[in-house]
This record gives C-alpha cells, structure tokens and sequence, in this order.
C-alpha cells in the first residue's frame, strides 16, 4: 500500500498469516510448516524455531500442544509477516504460485523474485 507515510505491505495480508488458526492435527501442522518452508532462508535460524513444530508431525509421535509449539507457532507467524519477507509486486518480472493442496482445504503463496507477495490460506 503507498500513502502519504510510505510503502507498507497490506495490513490484510499480514492479517491473514497471524490469524492461522493453531493447529490441531500433525497434518495442519505440516500444511502450515510447508506453507513457511518457502521462506526459511528468509526467516534467520528457521530450523530452531520450528523445531518443537516439526517434532509434532514425527511419525508415532503423539500429538500433544504445549506452551513450546505455541511459542514456536507464533515466533514463526511474526517471522513470516515481518516487512523484509513480504515485499510489494513488481511490474517487471514473472510470478510464481506455490499451493498445497490437501483433502480438508487449499493454500498458495504468489511470489516474485523469490520474494512473498501474498499468501491466500482458505
């Protein structure tokens, strides 16, 4: 968005990341985990904050929320909405879409130049 105050990436947008649901299923968690893999050589130590979340998805693993994950969840979701992953589109240059797909809903991220420009979780 451009105003009098500069440039800010659409308050929507950020909106629709921070307002993730917390996951309940280790399947939510790899859908979510997949969905920010996109950008972890944007996010600085990636591995160490979804660590808690990716032991979740451990097969045999059981599924238990804790204080942890949350902390991870949402260090994560603040990581992923922070001004330098989310950019503004460019009118030179292609576009990619990244989606996944699963039996319970579709996500996809549009980008540019390796950067996030939006993400549309339904």
């Amino acid at each position: 968005m451009v105003s009098s105050e500069g440039i800010k990436v659409d308050p929507k947008k950020i909106e629709a990341v921070q307002s993730w649901p917390i996951s309940s299923s280790a399947t939510e968690i790899r859908r979510f985990l997949s969905l920010a893999g996109y950008y972890r050589r944007f996010v600085k130590v990636f591995s160490s904050i979804t660590a808690p979340l990716t032991k979740l998805t451990q097969k045999g693993a059981p599924f238990r929320w804790s204080d942890e994950s949350d902390e991870s969840f949402q260090k994560l979701k603040t990581a992923l909405t922070i001004t330098p992953v989310l950019v503004l589109p460019s009118a030179f240059g292609y576009y990619t879409v990244y989606y996944d797909v699963s039996r319970i809903g579709i996500g996809c991220v549009l980008m540019q130049e390796g950067r996030a420009i939006d993400y549309a979780p339904l």
